[in-house]
């Protein structure tokens, strides 16, 4: 009776133990393990990782490469690294949430992400469904057409009266399409990958891009040339700057300005041009 008593003690006594064990565990994905016991709040930034320099996927953590969650690649860019000194200004690790375009500012509204690093501009049409910092970049958009067209030499927009032109879909590239008389528009892209493969392979002429990923494209792909203007698109300020975006009335928005007030000029070039140097050899 009483080896028995004892075994149903212990037994109970086991069982507390195991209940206790999994009252501890937290639970959803706003916090991480860091140490033993540690939680540490996590900031969830969210991009499509396919626009290099800002953004791109890539195989391994090489310079300064983020895990992407749910998934066994690395996301790197201009935008990785000013996410990074968000998280770190504001005491939480950076988690990356890879996101098709159109899917980022669905997933800030809902909650799935807590801020938009993607090269993304701050258009007035943008805001008034979301919220931006201050602009942590400023560009001007070029044209991306093959090395050897008859586009390769052009100075005015003008010039490309009946070319097969694109852009990406929703974003301002695509819209000042328009401003070239006699443009053959062809439809939106989803993103800058498949731009690249339709030039390369002729279906467009060339593809509107901004500066930094013109010359991200022209030296990743020796067959295509970067094309600035002296007659280039009319565009605001807004059109081809680059802020963080985040949910309406968002508490971070004045955090994250203080944190990107600290980063210079020069710093913010010298974090392009790095990657600029580092980005994938093929997208």
């Amino acid at each position: 009776m009483r080896k028995r008593l004892s075994s149903f003690i212990a037994l109970s006594f086991s069982a507390m133990l195991l209940l206790a064990a999994c009252g501890t565990k937290e639970s959803g994905s706003t916090t991480s393990s860091e140490g033993e016991g540690e939680q540490k709040e996590v900031l969830r930034v969210g991009m499509e990782a396919g626009y290099p320099p800002f953004n791109w996927t890539q195989l391994d953590d090489a310079n300064g490469g983020v895990k992407i969650e749910g998934n066994a690649e690395y996301a790197g860019g201009y935008d990785v690294e000013i996410a990074k000194k968000i998280a770190e200004g504001l005491g939480k690790e950076l988690v990356i949430v890879k996101t098709e375009w159109d899917g980022l500012v669905p997933s800030l509204q809902s909650g799935k992400i807590d801020v938009i690093t993607a090269g993304m501009s701050p258009t007035e049409e943008r805001k008034q469904s979301i919220d931006f910092s201050d602009n942590y970049y400023t560009s001007n958009f070029v044209m991306i057409v093959k090395k050897g067209s008859k586009y390769e030499n052009a100075t005015s927009i003008q010039d490309f009266s009946g070319a097969k032109i694109t852009g990406q879909l929703n974003t301002s590239h695509y819209g000042v399409i328009d401003q070239i008389e006699g443009v053959n528009k062809q439809p939106a892209s989803d993103n800058f990958p498949a731009m690249r493969v339709a030039l390369e392979s002729g279906v467009i002429d060339g593809y509107v891009s901004e500066r930094p990923e013109g010359i991200s494209a022209s030296s990743a792909n020796p067959n295509f040339v970067m094309v600035e203007f002296t007659e280039g698109f009319v565009a605001d300020e807004e059109e081809t700057a680059v802020a963080a975006g985040l949910k309406k009335d968002s508490e971070l928005v004045d955090k994250i300005n203080e944190i990107l007030a600290d980063i210079s000029e020069e710093e913010r070039q010298n974090i392009m041009d790095a990657a600029i140097k580092n980005q994938p050899a093929a997208e």
